[in-house]
């Protein structure tokens, strides 16, 4: 007799066929929190807002690929950099200017932010009064920089990209007010040359750059910063310094001009850093194994209303990680002191000295992106990461089990067909937005199809989380010789019901009649069931 063998192990939510899906959504469980995830994919014309399922609930189209970073305010309009202008300044995350759509792709407003000695790049951040921080390059010639205090040796092309930070207030339909700035070059300490700008101690000035530290990078794209975060509690500044390893904060309650001083603000601290983490060797504080940051993204604080408020989540990009290239998302917890300043510590580097929290893959090479990429705390503690450079999106819960997972069917030119391997889908970072959001108010949340092309019917919105402790849904006889009895407590009589080979291919649908399923026609082998009713999907192996 032949033995139909169906083994006991469970799956809440989407059914996949792994050796057929190449994009879209891998597994979708009651434990994803609620929402809508919103990417542009990198050097795209193209924003996308799609539910837990996949499927398309909006898209913006822009005239421009995208600069690198998209938001969606509460007024329901999407705010996007884009890719604009010819400039001498132009490396990865080049903008140059950003734009406002509403929800009908309605242009709204659009501001340019490059020329010859300046350009707008990677990211933006809206504040509370409806005002923008940008976070922009400036050319500092070779001249100045020399003077500033920087080895020759260390040089090349014609000067130095420093960073700097302009406050916009949007004037419609086009143009701004600069109303606050910040400027890095303000900021510099030197130990090489006692005869030029800057010169001190470099341990005794953790407050500013050192501006001969260049982690072995002398091209003019010296720091690469790649993010920018606003604390409206603490009016504070934290941006991301890819090439040299760490993250800082700025105190924003400056006025322009002490921002370009050592003192005023909140801080008195003027435009200096009130802290900075990842890597104090780059102000001689320890050695390189006190390094924790490798060219990481994305740090921003987790709003207080969600786990771990306060607290600083990174997306570390683990490039030459000791041990090997691996990425992981890391919480920091800076100590502030009974000044409410931010503390250093005996040795010298700011507190902490490393990361509280950190997720890693189990298998480190199954989680690495050299670059781009982000993270996100939700409302329910989960944490939604963006694997950037294979447009993978993953939601991973607080035991650090994933939960959602989608991979980009979005090219710039085109969409992927199921089934093919990703190409160029690289997302710079992704975005999970409630479904309460007040910017969605009055808006059509219709969902449309996925975006890849043939996509599979697998997946199904859960909109509440219903614990299940142990296992409610059992089959028997498993193996079977014919007849399958499904549970006499559970409402599965005239449940519906699809077997699956190993492969994924339906081999048979239909109605269980009375709490049981006839098997005597397949072939001996192990298949998928899958049970449905009007409350509950069971999916067994």
């Amino acid at each position: 007799m032949k033995n139909i063998v169906l083994s006991l192990f469970i799956i809440f939510g989407t059914f996949v066929s792994h050796a057929q899906q190449t994009v879209g959504v891998f597994q979708n469980t009651p434990e994803a929190f609620p929402g809508y995830t919103l990417f542009n994919p990198l050097n795209s014309f193209f924003t996308y807002l799609i539910d837990n399922c996949g499927q398309r609930v909006n898209i913006w189209s822009s005239s421009y690929p995208v600069g690198n970073s998209v938001y969606l305010l509460e007024d329901g309009h999407l705010l996007r950099t884009r890719r604009e202008g010819s400039s001498e300044i132009s490396a990865g995350g080049a903008g140059g200017g950003i734009e406002l759509i509403d929800w009908s792709n309605n242009l709204i407003w659009e501001a340019t932010i490059t020329n010859d000695t300046m350009r707008a790049h990677h990211d933006i951040e809206r504040l509370p009064n409806g005002n923008i921080l940008v976070l922009a390059w400036e050319l500092k010639h070779l001249g100045q920089v020399v003077q500033a205090g920087r080895d020759p040796a260390q040089l090349s092309g014609n000067g130095i990209w420093m960073e700097f930070i302009y406050e916009i207030k949007p004037i419609l339909p086009s143009g701004f007010e600069v109303v606050w700035e910040w400027h890095l070059f303000d900021h510099l300490v030197q130990d090489f040359d006692p005869s030029k700008d800057n010169f001190g101690v470099i341990s005794a000035h953790p407050e500013l750059l050192d501006i001969n530290y260049t982690n072995g990078n002398y091209g003019p794209d010296w720091t690469h910063a790649n993010s920018i975060d606003y604390n409206a509690e603490r009016d504070e500044i934290l941006m991301s310094f890819r090439y040299l390893n760490e993250i800082y904060i700025i105190d924003h309650s400056t006025t322009s001009l002490e921002a370009a001083s050592h003192q005023g603000g909140n801080q008195n601290k003027g435009g200096d850093f009130i802290f900075r983490y990842g890597n104090p060797i780059a102000y001689d504080q320890g050695t390189q194994t006190d390094q924790q940051l490798f060219q990481q993204h994305d740090a921003t604080w987790i709003p207080t209303t969600h786990p771990d408020g306060g607290k600083i989540l990174i997306f570390n990009n683990g490039n030459n990680r000791p041990g090997g290239s691996a990425s992981s998302v890391d919480i920091i917890n800076p100590v502030i002191n009974n000044e409410n300043a931010y503390t250093i510590g005996i040795d010298g580097a700011f507190l902490p000295s490393a990361p509280e929290w950190a997720y890693m893959d189990p298998i480190p090479n199954n989680f690495y992106s050299s670059y781009i990429s982000g993270a996100q705390r939700l409302p329910n503690g989960n944490t939604l990461i963006c694997s950037g450079s294979g447009g993978r999106f993953f939601e991973i819960n607080s035991n650090k089990n994933i939960v959602w997972e989608y991979v980009n069917p979005a090219q710039p030119f085109d969409v992927i067909t199921q089934g093919n391997p990703p190409g160029q889908n690289a997302v710079f970072r992704a975005e999970r937005y409630p479904i309460d959001y007040v910017g969605f108010n009055g808006l059509d949340l219709t969902p449309g199809n996925p975006i890849e092309n043939n996509p599979l019917d697998n997946c199904e919105i859960f909109t509440n989380v219903v614990e299940i402790e142990k296992d409610p849904f059992f089959i028997f006889p498993n193996p079977t010789k014919g007849i399958l009895h499904l549970p006499s407590d559970y409402q599965y009589i005239n449940s519906q019901y699809d077997i699956f080979s190993m492969e994924g291919q339906l081999i048979s649908s239909g109605e269980s009649q009375f709490g049981t399923i006839s098997v005597e026609t397949l072939n001996r082998g192990l298949y998928f069931l899958r049970i449905e009713n009007k409350v509950t999907r069971f999916i067994k192996y």
